[in-house]
């Protein structure tokens, strides 16, 4: 979109979303800048200076971004390591630094553009908006539609296919329900200031073992073979690069505790609680099936 467009398109607005980022785990070698850097870092810079423009009369009073829990932390090995420094667990506190446009270049992405967010808003004078940033885990749950591209649905085809039935890496992932992400960006924009100002939220419902997923299923899809077991990690860290991951993902990530604090979220941003991972994942895995995505097995 030009600055025209994101001039019309904020006019008379109080509230502006910025919620657009590719999303990619897996990108072509060499291609990092240009698939992920650059779009992140260009797209959320430009929302900012188009909601600075003097053409709006100062009408933008909040810009809420949609960072990501892995500009706080790339994997399990970061969270270990703030446990270690602090003994607590990972927090808003907390910056990535592990990331590289080399190792995890999606969480690099979104570790250069909410930290460009907040130093473009520093440097204005008098700037007429807050910035709030709300970093979601791995966002899943039902959508408007089955998107087949989508990285969350993907991941959930994995388990519906079959394709892990012989065990999965013993990965720890933070999960999170979209309809959950939603209502914390809402109460991002619309509480008030002396609340949620300049702060970052992560949003986050459940720290879970990728094997969890299954196990969450099981009890509802008994017809499905979901893993039941965790692969050794000796064995994903020979074949990783074999089925899309490095090395380094499986040394820093396998078997290391992947945890966030979302106790933030629930307090400041009076969310009450967050959906079971169970409910998320039930109600995804049944929208799957009833759209073809995931093949119906019948008893």
């Amino acid at each position: 979109m030009d600055q025209g467009s994101y001039l019309e398109s904020m006019k008379d607005c109080s509230v502006v979303f910025h919620v657009a980022s590719p999303f990619m785990m897996k990108v072509p070698k060499g291609k990092e800048q240009e698939m992920l850097l650059d779009p992140a870092v260009k797209g959320t810079l430009n929302v900012l200076e188009s909601a600075t423009d003097p053409s709006l009369g100062s009408s933008v009073k909040r810009v809420v971004l949609t960072s990501s829990i892995v500009a706080i932390a790339t994997d399990g090995t970061d969270c270990v390591e703030v446990v270690a420094k602090t003994g607590k667990m990972t927090n808003e506190e907390s910056w990535n630094k592990s990331a590289s446009k080399d190792y995890q270049p999606y969480a690099y992405s979104k570790t250069l553009a909410e930290q460009a967010a907040w130093d473009f808003v520093k440097k204005q004078d008098n700037c007429s908006y807050d910035l709030v940033a709300c970093n979601p885990s791995f966002v899943m749950g039902p959508g408007v539609k089955v998107h087949e591209s989508s990285e969350s649905y993907t991941f959930l085809q994995a388990f519906g296919s079959g394709k892990l039935s012989g065990g999965c890496p013993d990965f720890n992932l933070a999960f999170v329900d979209v309809r959950d992400v939603a209502r914390g960006h809402i109460a991002a924009a619309f509480l008030p200031s002396k609340t949620v100002a300049n702060q970052r939220f992560i949003l986050n419902g459940t720290n879970s073992p990728m094997i969890g997923v299954g196990k969450e299923l099981s009890e509802k899809y008994p017809n499905y073979s979901f893993p039941t077991s965790n692969i050794p990690k000796w064995l994903f860290w020979v074949v990783a690069p074999l089925v899309g991951f490095s090395r380094k993902q499986a040394s820093r990530s396998v078997g290391h505790k992947y945890e966030l604090d979302n106790a933030k979220s629930l307090r400041d941003l009076d969310l009450g609680e967050y959906r079971s991972l169970k409910e998320t994942m039930n109600d995804m895995f049944q929208q799957c099936i009833d759209s073809g995505f995931i093949p119906t097995i019948e008893a």
